[in-house]
């Protein structure tokens, strides 16, 4: 059986110290990158964050939406705490890369060598992944929340009004939770290599997956069903994906 690395064996307080290590570095990339976001506020919310509100946005001409939004602040400190809000939130997004660095440096020494080489090659895609879920939540998913929300009303007699807070807690929320959701392929590999799960699981269960990232579209984006398409269809090459890379169960001998 391959051997782990040789190292000096370490305490308890020893793992909790390069833990701490590992946790400080990431936490003053995440600052760092931060307060770089911080300073360039017209850039960053003319040009990104407050893009999809406009109807300039690329989305609106390609599916030929129309968006009328316009929004409005509510209390008198909400835009310097939705600064810093964004600030950080765009500063995790930025420094996700050396956050896997760090995981990669830290949990690499328990490996096994064969172990080494599968979780590496998994943590190269991690942020790419991670990168393509924010793309699909900026381009598609906050674009058609925000449109079928901007339109939906209980009564003719209540109109809309978006406070600023309200849209920046959807923007944040949606990305983040697209690209966490985007790791399900690197999270099955893991699984698939060390026995847990097998293709021909996924494949059994294909349909009741159908059914659930259809009811995870339609509670993201419950308008029409264009919408609940262009949601449906990269959650659903996602499980694809998914079955691709992971591995056929062995033969029973």
């Amino acid at each position: 059986m391959p051997e782990r690395d040789r190292q000096v064996e370490m305490s308890f307080w020893d793992h909790l110290d390069v833990l701490r290590g590992t946790i400080f570095r990431s936490v003053l990339a995440i600052t760092v990158f931060s307060v770089a976001v911080f300073c360039f506020k017209r850039l960053v919310f003319d040009g990104i964050v407050l893009a999809p509100a406009r109807s300039d946005f690329c989305i609106y001409r390609w599916l030929g939406m129309e968006m009328r939004m316009t929004l409005v602040n509510l209390e008198i400190t909400t835009q310097f705490f939705v600064h810093l809000k964004v600030a950080f939130s765009l500063g995790f997004i930025l420094a996700f890369p050396y956050i896997t660095f760090e995981i990669w440096k830290f949990i690499a020494p328990a490996l096994y060598e064969n172990e080494k080489r599968t979780v590496r090659t998994v943590f190269l895609f991690v942020s790419v992944l991670f990168y393509v879920g924010l793309a699909v939540g900026y381009y598609l998913i906050v674009p058609i929340s925000l449109n079928f929300f901007l339109g939906y009303t209980i009564s003719d007699s209540v109109q809309n009004t978006i406070s600023l807070q309200s849209y920046i807690s959807l923007f944040t929320s949606t990305l983040l939770a697209f690209g966490i959701v985007f790791e399900f392929p690197a999270a099955v590999t893991i699984l698939s290599r060390i026995g847990i799960i097998t293709r021909e699981m996924l494949i059994k269960y294909r349909r009741h997956a159908i059914v659930i990232l259809l009811i995870i579209a339609a509670f993201i984006t419950p308008a029409d069903p264009f919408s609940l398409l262009v949601a449906f269809a990269p959650l659903y090459l996602l499980f694809e994906l998914s079955v691709l890379s992971c591995r056929k169960a062995k033969p029973e001998s």
